[in-house]
C-alpha cells in the first residue's frame, strides 16, 4: 500500500489506508505501508495488529496533530492528556522507519500536555523515526492500576485491561521538555538523541525530566537507554534525568554523553521520598558535561561492570532480534 499526499499512490491519506484494512480478517500476515514525503496532519488509531509503516525520510515524512490536555470538547471538558495523542497505537507488532510523529500544540505552559504517540501494544519497533513534542511527547503505555487524581486517566486507555508491552526505539530523535518520555512499558532506547527543549527556566531552574516511568513493582526493566546522546537546547544544569510517576520507577543509561543541561544530582524525587527506597535509578560510563557522577542524588546507583552485562537489547527484549524490519 501506498500513501502520498501528492495523489501518486494508492491512499492520499494514512488515515484512508487503515479504513481500508478494517473489514480484513488475516491480521497474521504483516500489512506494509509505504508513505511519501509530505506533512500528513492527521489523528490515527492503528488498531490492526502487523503493521509496518515505511516513510522516505523522517524530516519529511511527518504525521502531525495538535490535540492538548487543556483543550475543550463541546460538553466544556477538558481533553486531558491521554486523548491529545496524534497516534494511538494498540495493534501488537507494530513497526515504523523513517518517519516523524508530532505533537505540534505547542509549550506545555500554556497547552498542557499534548502526545505524539501513546503507545500501548507489545513487540513494537520504532526506528529512524523522529518523536517531537514538548510535555508529554512518547508515552509507553500500559497506564498505572490507578490515577492519582480524580479522572487523571481519562481516555482511550482508562478502562482497559493493563497489560504491559516491550518496546524497541534505535537511533530515533525524541524531543520535550517536562515527562517526556512515560509509562510503564520495558522500552530500550538504542543510539537514540534525547533533546531537552527550552521552557524559559534559568540556569539552576528546572526545565524538565527526560524520564517519568511508572514500571510496575516486580518487572525486572523499565526504561534502559544505551549508546543515546543527551543534548539540551535550554540553559545548563536545568534538566533532571527522571523523576518517578509511580514508586518503583526503573530507569538505566548505559554509555550515553550527556551534554551541560543535565542537573549535577541526576534524578528527582517528585516530592516522594518514600520512592527513593522503591526505585531504581542507574548509570553506567556516562560521559560528557552533564555526567558528574560523583554528585548524584544518594538514592542513585552506579552499575558495576558485572551488573552492567545484564543491560543489553538481547537479554532485556530478546524477540527484537527476530523482527521482520
Amino acid at each position: 500500500m501506498i500513501v502520498a499526499a501528492d495523489g501518486s499512490g494508492d491512499y492520499t491519506s494514512l488515515g484512508q489506508a487503515l479504513c481500508a484494512l478494517e473489514n480484513s480478517k488475516d491480521t497474521d500476515n504483516r500489512v506494509v505501508i509505504y508513505i511519501k514525503k509530505g506533512v500528513y496532519k492527521e489523528k490515527l488509531h492503528i488498531k490492526r495488529p502487523n503493521i509496518t509503516l515505511i516513510g522516505e525520510d523522517a524530516e519529511s515524512t511527518v504525521i502531525t496533530y495538535d490535540d492538548y490536555a487543556r483543550k475543550l470538547f463541546d460538553n466544556g471538558e477538558e481533553y486531558g492528556t491521554f486523548n491529545s495523542y496524534t497516534v494511538l497505537i494498540t495493534g501488537d507488532g507494530f513497526e515504523a522507519r523513517n518517519i516523524t510523529f508530532e505533537n505540534s500544540a505547542g509549550s506545555g505552559k500554556i497547552k498542557g500536555q499534548a502526545l505524539a504517540a501513546y503507545v500501548d501494544a507489545d513487540r513494537v519497533i520504532f526506528r529512524n523515526c523522529y518523536f517531537k513534542g514538548h510535555q508529554d511527547t512518547l508515552f509507553t503505555a500500559p497506564l498505572p492500576p490507578k490515577p492519582i487524581l480524580k479522572d487523571g486517566f481519562k481516555g482511550p486507555g482508562e478502562n482497559k485491561e493493563r497489560k504491559m508491552g516491550s518496546h524497541y526505539y534505535e537511533n530515533c530523535l525524541i524531543e520535550g521538555d517536562v515527562d517526556f518520555i512515560f509509562g510503564s512499558a520495558t522500552a530500550v532506547f538504542k543510539d537514540c538523541t534525547i533533546v531537552s527543549l527550552d521552557r524559559g527556566e534559568p540556569e539552576n531552574g528546572v526545565n524538565g525530566y527526560i524520564t517519568a516511568a511508572s514500571t510496575p513493582e516486580g518487572e525486572k526493566y523499565g526504561y534502559v537507554f544505551i549508546n543515546c546522546r543527551l543534548l539540551g537546547r535550554c540553559k545548563p544544569s536545568t534538566v533532571y534525568l527522571g523523576r518517578p510517576w509511580r514508586n518503583f520507577a526503573k530507569t538505566v543509561f548505559i554509555n550515553c554523553y550527556m551534554d551541560d543541561h543535565i542537573k549535577s544530582e541526576g534524578w528527582h524525587n517528585w516530592e516522594k521520598t518514600e520512592s527513593e527506597k522503591t526505585v531504581f535509578y542507574a548509570e553506567y560510563k556516562s560521559y560528557g558535561p552533564g555526567a558528574k557522577i560523583d554528585k548524584r542524588v544518594s538514592w542513585a546507583k552506579i552499575l558495576t561492570d558485572e551488573e552492567a552485562e545484564d543491560y543489553t537489547v538481547d537479554k532485556i527484549i530478546p524477540w527484537v532480534k527476530h523482527a521482520v524490519l
